[in-house]
């Protein structure tokens, strides 16, 4: 009786990319990886940078300022980026799904994608015209039921229940405003 042959690593197992020169069967180089921790680092040293130029009011030390979220968005940026750097380090690397269900041979869909892009492109009128928590119901809403919501009014509820959270987090708790509309222009809560 015979020994078998050792059978390699299946391709999916190793992003689908032959053994490297270093003797390592499924050895694959961490370039995407690499470019997202790049890209991620880059973004939040950018936020970091720019949040320092933001200007603030004088006398709006008692209250958290406009620079809180930028710097906080760009820290948690490059943290996240540092531990994925650590982990491509240490040989740990993102492995790529096979069970997704998506036909890569597919044609994209246009009319979804210019749907979605005029969806985006409204919320240059709505914000100012009918006020950001029915601009957020407009733009989330209006995504999942293009994506394919069943329940389209679902789609629109929550997002204006997100508009309304949103508009009361930075308008009454942080003294922050956003335009509330015509709407909601006379309930004093919501403005900053």
């Amino acid at each position: 009786m015979t020994e078998p042959t050792p059978v390699p690593l299946d391709a999916s197992a190793s992003g689908g990319t032959p053994a490297s020169g270093d003797g390592r069967a499924g050895a694959r180089a961490p370039i995407g990886e690499v470019a997202f921790a790049a890209v991620c680092a880059a973004l939040g040293v950018y936020a970091i940078v720019g949040a320092g130029f933001i200007r603030v009011p004088p006398g709006s030390a008692s209250v958290l300022g406009p620079r809180v979220f930028p710097y906080a968005v760009g820290l948690l940026l490059v943290a996240a980026s540092v531990a994925v750097m650590v982990q491509i380090a240490r040989g740990r690397r993102g492995v790529p799904d096979d069970g997704e269900d998506v036909d890569p041979d597919a044609p994209t869909d246009w009319l979804t994608v210019a749907k979605l892009i005029a969806i985006f492109l409204s919320q240059l009128v709505l914000i100012e015209w009918a006020g950001w928590p029915f601009a957020v119901a407009v733009v989330f809403g209006g995504a999942a039921i293009v994506l394919g919501a069943t329940r389209w009014w679902m789609a629109l509820l929550v997002g204006l229940g997100l508009g309304l959270v949103t508009q009361l987090v930075f308008g009454a708790w942080l003294g922050l405003s956003l335009p509330a509309g015509p709407l909601l222009d006379w309930i004093p809560i919501f403005h900053g």
